[in-house]
């Protein structure tokens, strides 16, 4: 990619960004938008309706002084431990970069573009030139000045080790801090059983009860067996429909908080007319009561004990003699279970991992097409020779630095938006009991495919793609790695912008939120109301790998192409401020698994250290200077032994609390005066939603409240006034 095309991406991203920070900072100040750009303020009343119009038209930043002064506390508090280690991911990812810019920027550049190993070139036509003029490929072979590079190596590696051993300890330190200041939580007591036997003649529930009687005799309390619901969550969301149809059709007109300002309606389906409410509801009563019989039984239970120890050791030990049977693990949050799971088998949950190995497998090969799109779409020459037709059109200068320097990253921008949720489907049909472990399973998928399919094959495909020779050839691939990523360091450059840059300034303006919220007000006419809105989560398995191949394209190109630093600095600077904004206006949590991904955070960054000292080693071989190759060889090496350390020093404080902080915990509860109460709710915790009484019935011929309906003693603010004044307005007093 020449200079060019890299500046014209760079335009049209920097004018959509200003585009997309502009409209924000004006329509969320709409009443109409409230629940597009600030629901948890407004389901918090921490907002007021403000009067001047003239204001509301006037775009302000004062929302990101509000999102700058977030203190970590208050981030915490609000959203959770989640939250907090996704915000010190780019913290920790501003840190090393910052340092890495000013060595990259003022040392190394300057080596570089001195450097005569490339054609000599005119400054005066430099936007026709290619990037590798600012590259290490422009160094002289052999030159001394290639030390500089080597020792900026070490130092980058020294320093990124440093940084993530200081951060896992504080994330380890933040987890068992958080755990200690937490009251007592149904999970830490609740312990989840698979495979559980059943006698003849007897039933799930009681082969549960006799055999924790019998093994925890002093610390056993109850149980609760989970039962076969599937038809009965069809049947809830049918009577759901129906009860909230009225609702709608009945509502008075908008007010200041509708999605709806327009008089004109499109009628329902007769379809939804025809069923009746009574009927429904009937059969909805039926089918829990059969539910609850022993034959919808799935063999699977909740166990509770009186104690966190014991549960922890319940939930470590095998307790049968067949390893299939009495399969025992810690329960998540009841609101973190994810119900569907329970009915499958050992067997199935064992073919289904395999199964979804293989898929991803073959989503990863299916993947490679838009690559090779977006590969010949780099490659002008390429491309006019696989579509001669055309080149009339390509000789165009601006339409040739369109198609080259952004058409190839938007193209690869929307074809990896659909990867996520689709590693988030196989993960839930994985056989994880929650929905954090769902997103955990995704992130790491995600992460490795992103890695795979926009690094190594962008990289690989313009030189060894179809040599699989070459691929097969280990010993050589430092060497092919040191040809090929200096080459790609302008579209990674434009990838950052595409990908980062606008991707996360649309996250901001949600983009397609807004024109969701354009087609109800213009065309449907549905009221939004409190009771039925639900606010809306971060989604960590498509955020936390994005974070993160963007630090893995730092480090990587830290020392090859420093030009690439500033672009990530102001992708990090913008996501730091634009997520924290989100965590106080839009994000609520919906689970928490107290900070179980920064493990994920700590192995990427480890493997883009190796993965940059293999590229090192062979840019040293190729540029005839062995002792610095002979000198990068122990870092590798070195870095994994750090690596084993910290998994050795961490990581079990992340798969499980220790014995000390539960019995710790469990003393300061024996004489805790509300104990006796916790653990008779206790037992109605993991009740299955479906099961549950429903209160629809009570909603017939009541129309929607509004927000004069909701007294401000039954809801507590998420943050404090002066928060989210200056979060919308601008720290004025909205009246």
């Amino acid at each position: 990619m020449i200079v060019s095309a890299l500046l014209m991406s760079v335009g049209i991203n920097s004018s959509l960004c200003i585009l997309f920070f502009t409209l924000y900072s004006i329509i969320r100040k709409q009443p109409g938008y409230y629940y597009v750009y600030v629901p948890r303020l407004l389901t918090a009343k921490g907002i007021k309706r403000i009067r001047d119009r003239m204001r509301r038209l006037l775009p302000s930043s004062d929302w990101v002084k509000a999102a700058w002064k977030l203190s970590e506390e208050d981030l915490l508090s609000t959203s959770g431990l989640d939250a907090v280690v996704f915000i010190r991911i780019i913290i920790l990812s501003l840190k090393i970069f910052s340092f890495a810019g000013v060595i990259g920027l003022f040392v190394l550049l300057p080596i570089n573009c001195a450097g005569t190993q490339l054609a000599a070139f005119d400054i005066t036509v430099i936007s026709s030139e290619t990037l590798d003029l600012f590259t290490i490929s422009n160094v002289n072979n052999g030159s001394k000045w290639l030390w500089v590079h080597c020792s900026a190596v070490y130092l980058i590696t020294c320093l990124v080790c440093f940084l993530l051993y200081h951060e896992y300890d504080y994330v380890c330190s933040k987890r068992i801090a958080y755990f200690y200041s937490a009251k007592p939580q149904p999970q830490q007591f609740t312990v989840l059983v698979r495979g559980i036997p059943v006698p003849p003649g007897s039933s799930v529930s009681e082969s549960v009860d006799n055999f924790f009687k019998e093994c925890y005799p002093s610390t056993y309390l109850s149980h609760v067996v989970i039962h076969r619901t599937n038809k009965l969550y069809n049947l809830i969301n049918d009577v759901k429909k129906v009860y909230r149809r009225p609702l709608h059709l009945q509502s008075e007109p908008a007010d200041e908080y509708s999605t709806c300002d327009t008089p004109f309606r499109i009628s329902s389906h007769k379809s939804d007319h025809d069923k009746k409410p009574e009927h429904l509801e009937e059969n909805r009563i039926t089918e829990q009561s059969y539910s609850s019989f022993s034959g919808k039984e799935v063999r699977s239970a909740f166990v509770f004990f009186k104690s966190r120890f014991t549960a922890a050791i319940a939930s470590r030990l095998q307790q049968s003699e067949k390893p299939t049977q009495w399969v025992t693990e810690q329960a998540p949050e009841p609101n973190d279970v994810y119900w569907p799971v329970f009915h499958s088998t050992f067997f199935r949950r064992w073919m289904s991992r395999v199964v979804i190995i293989v898929v991803s497998i073959l989503l990863t090969v299916l993947f490679l097409l838009p690559v090779v799109i977006v590969q010949s779409l780099a490659n002008l020459s390429q491309l006019e020779i696989w579509f001669p037709f055309l080149k009339s059109i390509l000789s165009a200068k601006i339409i040739s630095q369109i198609v080259t320097g952004y058409l190839p990253n938007l193209i690869l921008q929307l074809s990896v938006k659909l990867v996520p949720p689709v590693m988030e489907f196989l993960s839930s049909i994985q056989g994880h009991i929650s929905y954090s472990e769902i997103q955990r399973s995704a992130c790491d998928k995600f992460l490795w495919f992103i890695i795979w399919n926009i690094f190594f094959a962008n990289v690989l495909s313009g030189s060894i793609f179809n040599q699989l020779s070459v691929l097969l050839d280990l010993r050589n691939i430092p060497s092919h790695l040191a040809v090929s990523v200096p080459a790609q360091a302008s579209f990674f450059i434009a990838y950052v912008v595409t990908s980062g840059w606008t991707s996360t300034s649309s996250d901001l303006f949600r983009v397609f939120q807004f024109i969701q919220s354009l087609f109800q007000r213009c065309c449907c006419c549905k009221r939004t109301d409190l009771d039925e809105f639900e606010l809306p989560y971060i989604l960590y398995h498509r955020e936390i790998p994005k974070v993160l191949f963007f630090g893995l394209l730092g480090i990587t190109y830290f020392f090859l192409a420093p030009l690439i630093l500033p672009f990530l600095l102001i992708y990090f600077f913008l996501a730091y401020i634009i997520y924290k904004n989100q965590f106080i206006n839009v994000y609520a949590p919906k689970f928490e698994s107290a900070g179980k991904f920064w493990p994920t955070v700590h192995n990427c960054m480890i493997f883009s250290l190796v993965l940059m000292h293999a590229i090192a080693l062979g840019i040293f071989t190729l540029k005839k200077v062995r002792s610095a190759s002979t000198l990068i060889f122990p870092l590798p090496l070195l870095t994994l032994l750090f690596n084993e350390y910290c998994r050795k020093r961490f990581l079990p404080n992340f798969v499980a609390y220790s014995a000390e902080s539960l019995i710790k915990k469990d003393k300061e509860d024996w004489n805790d005066p509300e104990m006796p109460q916790f653990f008779s709710e206790l037992v109605t915790a993991y009740m299955d939603p479906a099961l549950s009484p429903s209160q629809l019935s009570n909603s017939i011929g009541h129309t929607s409240s509004t927000r004069s309906d909701i007294s401000d003693d039954s809801i507590t603010p998420l943050l404090s006034h002066s928060v989210f004044n200056a979060s919308l307005w601008g720290g004025g007093q909205a009246v």
